[in-house]
């Protein structure tokens, strides 16, 4: 026998909310855990009430390693599978142990008090992941639905779009929906100066800026960086080359700047990278880039290979960039997972050997790529080539 779960999502309406079969389940329970506020909605009941220790994730860690064979009940806000403890708790035990009755989440609520089409509209928690995140989401035109933590975010928002050029985004701020409490407070971002009278709140955002697109080839100028950085066109071409795709993790050896890894990330909202990079001052750099561009809680910076490889996961794909060597491809290859693909790109003379003996050995696709780019020559124009890359890609049997 397993312990089982319940999932119970509950609104800010709490009890008179609540569905039949979720009033029963609660009402038949014998043991009860959830937020403090989330409790204080309920009734009177016969089960055994625990609120989360802190840290909550070590509190459900032992509840879900609990060899008991009872049925535990846990209440959730709204739906507790969207950004929520039901996928937690599903994923860990499976979900023929899990039970999950959702209530409507504060996404379509939302929704529905603005008239806005959920289907078509970008969603950004700050539950779980730093305001800097809602950079990747930005672009002009578009409908934003921000989750907040507490009564802070939408100061933060505010301050975060006004110095990325969003300055004039209208901000709309939603507490204690469904409830008796409910309020809505609207503003400009670059006029926004409270915060939220409730913690329970969402923000949503209309986009008034710049348009960007998650396509591969941002500017060279959005990167701090000393030199070393795949350039513009040719970094298009090798993050289409490494193909994102969905929860892949990507070894990017040599980093640099880190605008590979970035962009394979803003491709891919479910991707994560782990950057290798031996010189300190690099690293550094790439963790400020990646928060730039909102993607730092997906990237994590390792030292240099094959040194700290054992502290990293067996990648889905790997990008060879800069300190390219025989020992490098080597371990690359080896720890790439069957069917992952490997991308590695050659400047000098002597790497771009190395990568023609490697696609004679495993096969795949040899390119070369070179760029012209149009500059002054005096008074007139002319065509100034950057250097040529030599380009392995290849498929892992």
């Amino acid at each position: 026998m397993s312990r089982r779960f319940v999932v119970i999502g509950i609104g800010a309406d709490g009890w008179d909310g609540l569905g039949s079969r979720a009033r029963d389940e609660l009402s038949a329970a014998t043991v009860v855990l959830g937020s403090t506020r989330q409790l204080d909605l309920l009734p009177r009941l016969a089960a055994d009430i625990h609120p989360w220790r802190s840290p909550m994730s070590a509190h459900l860690r032992d509840v879900l390693d609990d060899p008991s064979d009872d049925t535990v009940h846990i209440v959730a806000s709204g739906d507790p599978m969207f950004h929520g403890i039901g996928t937690t708790v599903a994923r860990a035990v499976g979900i023929e142990r899990v039970q999950v009755i959702p209530a409507v989440s504060s996404a379509s609520l939302a929704c529905a008090r603005l008239g806005w089409d959920l289907s078509g509209v970008s969603i950004v928690s700050t539950v779980t992941h730093d305001v800097d995140s809602v950079v990747d989401a930005l672009s002009d035109g578009r409908d934003l639905l921000v989750l907040s933590r507490d009564q802070n975010p939408p100061v933060q928002l505010a301050h975060l779009l006004t110095a990325n050029g969003f300055g004039r985004s209208s901000m709309t701020v939603l507490e204690q929906l469904g409830g008796d409490r409910e309020r809505t407070v609207r503003g400009v971002a670059r006029t926004w100066r409270e915060p939220a009278g409730d913690p329970l709140n969402i923000v949503a955002v209309s986009c008034v800026g710049s348009r960007r697109s998650r396509m591969p080839g941002r500017p060279d100028d959005d990167y701090l960086h000393d030199g070393q950085i795949t350039k513009q066109p040719i970094r298009a071409l090798t993050v289409s080359a490494l193909v994102p795709g969905h929860r892949q993790l990507l070894w990017d050896i040599g980093s640099g700047s880190g605008s590979v890894a970035i962009e394979w990330l803003r491709v891919e909202p479910t991707a994560r990278v782990v950057a290798f990079e031996r010189d300190a001052t690099r690293s550094e750099v790439i963790v400020e880039n990646a928060r730039r561009h909102g993607v730092h809680d997906r990237l994590t910076v390792l030292g240099a290979v094959p040194d700290a490889c054992s502290d990293a996961p067996d990648p889905d794909t790997v990008f060879v960039g800069g300190g390219l060597d025989t020992t490098v491809l080597d371990v690359a290859w080896d720890a790439l997972v069957p069917g992952g693909r490997l991308v590695a790109n050659a400047v000098t003379v002597e790497n771009q050997t190395i990568v023609a003996d490697r696609y004679a050995r495993h096969g795949g696709s040899l390119r070369r790529f070179s760029v012209e780019t149009a500059g002054p020559l005096g008074s007139m124009t002319t065509w100034r080539p950057s250097l040529p890359i030599v380009q392995w890609v290849v498929d892992k049997p």
